[in-house]
């Protein structure tokens, strides 16, 4: 629009100040022809004035056909000429202006669609609206009286009470509501683990989830990359380190995919009872399985107290509900206790009261069915396009579980090539080179892509694409492609 500046000092009566600058404004072309102005009452509360002084400049401007006042709608311009060069050559570059703008905006409309295979990314169609909107609306109205209070520093205690049952019936973690802690996220979990151990020295996986990485490193822990075979942390590469903490994610290994089976985790619970060490067990998308049955966490075959679990609502349900939870052992209880209030970053009550409700209501098993059904069918559907339009140029890895896979491309080129190759033609596609410590050179370049967040129409539409922009890298030599 534009600024109107009243001065104080001077003797002109105010009206007739805003008059003049209105005026100006009108003749200088700064304000258009058809441009409505601002009401009384807006401008009266933007100047902080009677609104006398404002409904008699309009009026001067009325009677000198500089404005008209449409009944029900307000004031406008009307001014659509001007004998002033400089007023017409105004005009003339605000066209211009417009005219690039409207132009910009309507390359952009037909610009090519973007089909994003994004691995963290989840389906918005699948969100509960109507439901979790009532949930939220009635948890307010149900503690109201306790709406001018901050809450407990573990978070609210039905929420942990109704976890406890949960937790036990999808995962087999045994606890109480007193061992779990509500979070806003990993980082924060992290954050207190980093503070609630007596150990600056941690294990991570190789690669593993950068996030965790530099949430220890910026609480000046030393981080120790531990690397990976096809079932997950190599223990025989970790019996050799110093180590008080491991960071893992069995259930579905991030980013690489894989499910650490029984027997390691029992002979990783071994480790971790003989070397009176803890394991981090970051259960992040466990719900989410399409081969066999699912494993039971690391937490529920735990006798010794060596497990910290963290799960999250992030995965299943929505990351802008930033909320996860930790079950800590009975070991560190007292000391968790001590520095809950000072270091955890809580959601809001508000959400916490819904997921309690959520919960109860028996609304979340329901919501994952319906995820695992929509998944597993996304999920069967990427298979079979890549291994029909793309196989035997690539091999699929670490599918068995979660919402991204891993695709092995069989070319010379390079990640960065093929993900520019396949950007050209509209596609996005991944590489987690970020989540390696230590840079290592594969055989054949690595790239993610995920299914949970785009429509099976697209995700056609995509691996067609991506046939097309990568054709031309893909070896055709028989000694380049992985034996069967």
């Amino acid at each position: 629009m534009f600024e109107i500046v009243l001065n104080d000092e001077t003797e002109q009566p105010m009206y007739q100040s805003l008059y003049i600058q209105i005026r100006n404004n009108i003749r200088n072309g700064v304000v258009g022809d058809g441009t409505k102005l601002p009401s009384i009452r807006s401008l009266q509360l933007q100047l902080n004035i009677s609104k006398t002084p404002i409904e008699t400049a309009y009026q001067m401007l009325i009677s000198e056909g500089y404005v008209v006042s449409k009944p029900r709608s307000g004031f406008y311009v009307v001014y659509p000429f001007s004998d002033d060069p400089n007023v017409i050559s105004a005009r003339k570059e605000r066209r211009k202006e417009n005219s690039v703008v409207n132009s910009t905006k309507e390359k952009n409309a037909i610009q090519k669609k973007i089909i994003d295979f994004n691995p963290t990314a989840i389906g918005n169609d699948l969100f509960p609206i109507r439901i979790w909107n009532k949930a939220v609306k009635e948890a307010i109205e149900r503690n109201q009286l306790e709406l001018g209070k901050y809450g407990f520093p573990q978070g609210e205690l039905k929420l942990r009470v109704l976890l406890c049952e949960y937790l036990y019936n999808s995962r087999g973690v045994n606890c109480t509501p007193e061992q779990i802690v509500i979070g806003n996220g990993i980082t924060s979990s992290m954050n207190m683990i980093s503070k609630l151990l007596d150990s600056k020295v941690f294990a991570i996986e190789e690669p593993g989830f950068n996030l965790v990485r530099n949430q220890l490193i910026l609480n000046d822990c030393e981080v120790i990359p531990i690397p990976l075979d096809g079932t997950g942390i190599i223990i025989e590469e970790l019996e050799k380190k110093t180590i008080e903490a491991v960071y893992v994610t069995p259930s579905h290994q991030f980013p690489t995919g894989c499910v650490m089976p029984y027997a390691k985790r029992e002979q990783l619970i071994k480790w971790a009872t003989a070397n009176n060490s803890y394991i981090i067990e970051d259960d992040y998308d466990s719900e989410i399985r399409y081969v066999g049955k699912p494993i039971p966490s690391l937490q529920g075959m735990d006798n010794s107290g060596r497990v910290i679990y963290i799960g999250t609502f992030s995965k299943i349900f929505s990351p802008a509900l930033r909320m996860n939870y930790m079950v800590i052992p009975q070991t560190l209880m007292e000391r968790m206790k001590d520095i809950s209030s000072e270091v955890n970053y809580l959601p809001s009550r508000f959400e916490q009261w819904a997921m309690s409700d959520f919960l109860e209501k028996g609304h979340l098993y329901r919501h994952i069915r319906r995820v695992r059904i929509s998944y597993r069918k996304k999920h069967k559907l990427l298979v079979d396009l890549i291994r029909l339009h793309l196989e035997p140029h690539v091999e699929i890895k670490g599918e068995n579980a979660g919402i991204h896979l891993q695709l092995v491309v069989k070319t010379k080129h390079s990640v960065k090539t093929l993900i520019e190759a396949a950007a050209s033609n509209g596609v996005k596609v991944y590489d987690f080179k970020n989540m390696w410590m230590n840079e290592v050179m594969d055989v054949f370049p690595i790239i993610y892509l995920g299914f949970a967040a785009i429509s099976e129409k697209d995700m056609e539409a995509g691996i067609l694409l991506l046939k097309k922009s990568w054709m031309p890298l893909l070896a055709v030599n028989e000694n380049c492609l992985f034996k069967k």
